[in-house]
Order: structure tokens, then sequence, then C-alpha cells
């Protein structure tokens, strides 16, 4: 099972939350061999809907499995051993073939255990016969498996399961869209089916969409408000109310269907699709109320740094100002992971002394390594992250004070930008204005 990622980009973005949409995530204690870690994914929690007139409650689905994470390490010979002794009275239980039940416990087996937290071990539970809302249990796991410096585990974790009644509106999972061009539509599509034991009265749809799609009016019941800060807001939040009735087994979709126009500064677009309940009706199931439609465009963005070339006497200080820029034509944005969308590495030049640094700016040894000293000033070499999103044409300065202490005729330093994974930033067209330099005191 894996986290609904809906609201992550509105925390990031406005710090809004979307409270109730996450309760499904990988729980483990790690074993390392050879650096490697054993886990479990399990869900923290699980709702299971009550029987309704003395018919069967429906089935739930316990999505269970093993991973590593050392991808030089060869797993083998998983075992997820699980323990429903908890759910006695509370829940009746039917295992998979891959799992061998003896009494209360099963031994699930994986023989490769793979690299990704995935749930491949789908295990059945439905609530007891006459069980009442609001009892609980509880299933624990322990797992082990093996590599060629031997056996490794993931030491005990587990799932609380508790009988409910209420809706449960699920989202389809919307499928990433590609090679988008700018100024064209997409249609996305929003489908919501409501598995519960009772109904939906009411509907609230909630939509954080990316400054770079353009959804027009969505409905009359939809207002729309811009988060951020500043004079270029990068998310806009859509609040839907509905006052449609969903029974059980019962559907819901938009009176229209969504039209994303993007923008011609458009490049990784998403919009966080969110439903719950309207008149604060508890959803059984809250980690399956989202998904991320993701829109990728066709676009560039062309960053670059700009050095300067300063003189000053020996014993003076000189302002170094050390600029990045989006020169577009897209925006670019990383709302959903938080990361920057890069950094820039500035090297020192050789007889001077930083007396300032930027905020942003991170103090390291001349080959990259981290910085001992608790003061930041005086290092040979800065990393500056830069914001986790930059609108089309914007600059970033980072400010550095140099005292100079010897007077070096042509002193250099390098300025380099850096994406914030691997090697290359890959919508920039020109990756000659990449790399900067920082000169004092240069030839005449």
């Amino acid at each position: 099972m894996r986290k609904s990622s809906f609201g992550r980009l509105a925390r990031l973005a406005a710090c809004a939350t979307a409270a109730g949409l996450v309760t499904v995530g990988v729980t483990a204690a790690p074993a390392a061999a050879n650096s490697d870690q054993l886990w479990i994914v399990s869900p923290w929690e699980l709702a299971l809907p009550k029987g309704i007139d003395g018919g069967e409650a429906q089935a739930v689905t316990l999505g269970l499995g093993l991973y590593h994470d050392n991808a030089d390490v060869r797993v083998t010979g998983g075992e997820l051993t699980v323990d429903v002794s908890g759910l006695t009275g509370v829940a009746d239980v039917t295992w998979p073939d891959t799992c061998a039940p003896s009494g209360a416990t099963a031994v699930c087996s994986f023989p490769e255990v793979p690299l990704t937290g995935e749930a491949p071990v789908e295990v059945t539970l439905r609530a007891a016969a006459g069980t009442g809302a609001g009892v609980t249990g509880q299933i624990t796991y322990q797992g082990t498996a093996h590599t060629d410096s031997g056996a490794i585990t993931a030491s005990g974790s587990s799932t609380t399961v508790r009988v409910a009644s209420g809706p449960d509106l699920v989202v389809a999972q919307a499928a990433p869209v590609t090679g988008v061009a700018p100024g064209s539509t997409v249609p996305v599509p929003v489908s919501v089916v409501n598995r519960g034991n009772e109904p939906a009265n009411g509907v609230q749809v909630t939509l954080y969409v990316t400054r770079g799609i353009d959804l027009g009016t969505v409905a009359p019941q939809c207002t729309g408000k811009p988060l951020g800060q500043g004079t270029t807001e990068p998310v806009t939040k859509i609040d839907c109310a509905f006052d449609d009735v969903v029974a059980p087994g019962g559907s819901f979709a938009l009176p229209t269907a969504l039209q994303a126009r993007t923008a011609a500064y458009a490049l990784s677009e998403r919009i966080d699709i969110g439903v719950n309940a309207r008149g604060g009706a508890e959803d059984l199931d809250p980690g399956n109320n989202g998904t991320v439609a993701s829109i990728g465009v066709t676009n560039t963005a062309d960053f670059a740094v700009r050095g300067a070339r300063l003189t000053a006497a020996a014993g003076e200080t000189v302002r170094a100002d050390v600029t990045f820029r989006n020169r577009g034509p897209a925006w670019v944005a990383n709302l959903g992971s938080g990361d920057p969308v890069g950094s820039v590495d500035v090297t020192v030049p050789r007889g001077a002394t930083v007396t300032a640094v930027p905020d942003a700016c991170e103090p390291r040894t001349a080959d990259g390594g981290w910085w001992e000293s608790e003061v930041r000033t005086g290092a040979p070499r800065y990393v500056c992250q830069l914001p986790m999103w930059v609108a089309e044409k914007q600059s970033v300065t980072f400010p550095f004070d140099l005292r100079v202490d010897t007077v070096v005729t042509g002193a250099k330093g390098a300025i380099v930008l850096k994406p914030p994974y691997g090697t290359g930033f890959p919508f920039d067209p020109n990756t000659k204005n990449d790399k900067a330099k920082l000169v004092l005191n240069p030839a005449a």
C-alpha cells in the first residue's frame, strides 16, 4: 500500500494541510547487513466496514510486503510472519496462496525481496458477524530474509484494525500525461466511487493547481484562492461543495469534466485532487481519497549563473553578488518533493576571506566536504540552495562579503550551478551558462 500524495503540494507550497488524507505507509525497524536494511510494508491503521442489517460485511484488502534499500545486495528468501491473534472476534481473515497459515499466524513468502516498497501480498479481511463499530484489534508482523552475508531482519511492526461505519469515497488514480505542448488543453477526469457501507451526504472536492495550468470555471459550487507569498503564487486552491448524495456502490463526477489549459511557461504541472464526504462524516479509508494528475509539458528553461569581476586593495571588503537567473520560457517547481530546483556551488578566490554569508548558503571545505566549524564565515567554498520553485525570468542573488587579505592578480573563484539530483537539468537547453567566474583584481 502506498501513501496518497494528495496534500503534500499544498503543505509545501502554502503551509496548508490536507488533514486525514494519509494513513498508509511503511513501518519497520531496520537491521543492517552489508549496509542493507529490510523493511516491512504495512498500514498503520485499517478500517473495516461493519455489516449492515445482519448482512455480510464488505471485504477489505490488507496489502503487505517486504523490501530492502541497497541495490548492490541481492536479498532472497523473504518471510513475513503475520500474527492475527489480536483479531479474534473482530475480523475474519482469508489468506492468499503466497501465505501459509497455521493457527492464528501465517508466513508469507517473498522468494526475491524487491527494492521498492510495494504491497504484493493481499490479505482479505471482513468485520466479524455482529461486531459493532468502534471495536478494535491488532495485527503484528516480523520479517526475515537472507543476503550472501547472512540473515537480516525487520523487527516488529503492527496494524490497528478498527470496525467502523461510514462512507468510503475512493478517487480513481489519474494517469500521468506527457508530451503536452504549451498552450494546449488536456482533459482531466475525476471519478469517485463510494465503497463504504453508508451514503456520503454531499461531497467536498479540493483541487491544488500549479500555476502553469488554468482550469477556468470548474463549477458554480467552486471558489478559488491563490496560495503563496509575493506577487507570483505557485498554487491555486479550489474548493467545491456539492450536495450530491452518493449511496454505497454509487459514483460521483464533476458536473463538467476538468479541462486543463497549459500556459506558455508551463513545464512539470500537477493537479492534486482530493474528496471528502460533507457534514463531518468519517471516511473509512482516507488513504484513497486523493490522486495527483501530473501534466508534463514539452518546454525548456534556461538556467544560468553570473559571477562578478571585482577590484579591491589588501584589507578592503567588497560585495560579490553571485546571481542565478531562470531565462525561461518555463518556470520550474519541485512542489511535490519540496527539493530546491538546484544549488549554486561557489569557490572563493585565493587571497580573500568571506566575512558575510547569505542565509541560504552552507560552508564547505575546499573539496566539498562538511565544514566542521560552528562559524559560517571563512570557508573556502559554499553551496547555496535555490528555492523549490522559480518563475520564468526570475533571478536569485546570493551576496557575499569578501575581505581581500592578499592581492592576487586575476584570482578566480568558480561558480557552478548543480541540480538537486543527477548530473544535469533535462529541461535546460544551454549548459554553457551553468558556470561562471568570480574574479578578484583581474589583470589589466
